[in-house]
């Protein structure tokens, strides 16, 4: 019998879900073709030469709360120490870099990620002899 009456609960819910989904317009599912996102060349600021950088996920396809981009730094490029508002996520797809806090410096390899909690000074790019690419995830702010 108590199953019975978990069952029936849980297919209420189910359906008061679905009518609350109809209500807010569910179905904003967005698809990125990365081969077609602009690579944006920037310099200055924190880097010390060019890199180049595709935005996958920020506010111009309406997330409020995560930025996600592809960093590629040339050989010998990386930036300097900074911090950011929010926890940053670095996933390395190709090269040879470096990931380093006020405490200590990794060698940065493809399948290797690295979590950098809000206001952990750090920075990371390539070495000197390979060039280096990685995602960003970041929230917004």
């Amino acid at each position: 019998m108590l199953i019975h009456i978990r069952a029936s609960l849980k297919l209420q819910v189910l359906k008061f879900k679905k009518i609350n989904c109809i209500k807010i317009k569910c179905g904003n599912m967005k698809t990125i073709k990365i081969d077609e996102v602009k690579v944006i060349e920037r310099s200055g600021g924190i880097f010390t030469g060019m890199v180049h950088i595709q935005s996958i996920v920020n506010e111009t396809i309406e997330s409020k709360d995560l930025n996600i981009a592809v960093v590629s730094f040339p050989a010998g490029v990386k930036n300097t120490f900074h911090t950011h508002n929010t926890d940053q996520l670095l996933w390395v797809l190709s090269g040879k870099g470096i990931v380093a806090t006020e405490h200590e410096e990794v060698v940065a390899t493809p399948g290797m990620a690295f979590f950098i909690p809000t206001g952990e000074s750090h920075w990371h790019g390539a070495t000197k002899d390979s060039p280096f690419s990685h995602i960003s995830i970041r929230g917004q702010g």
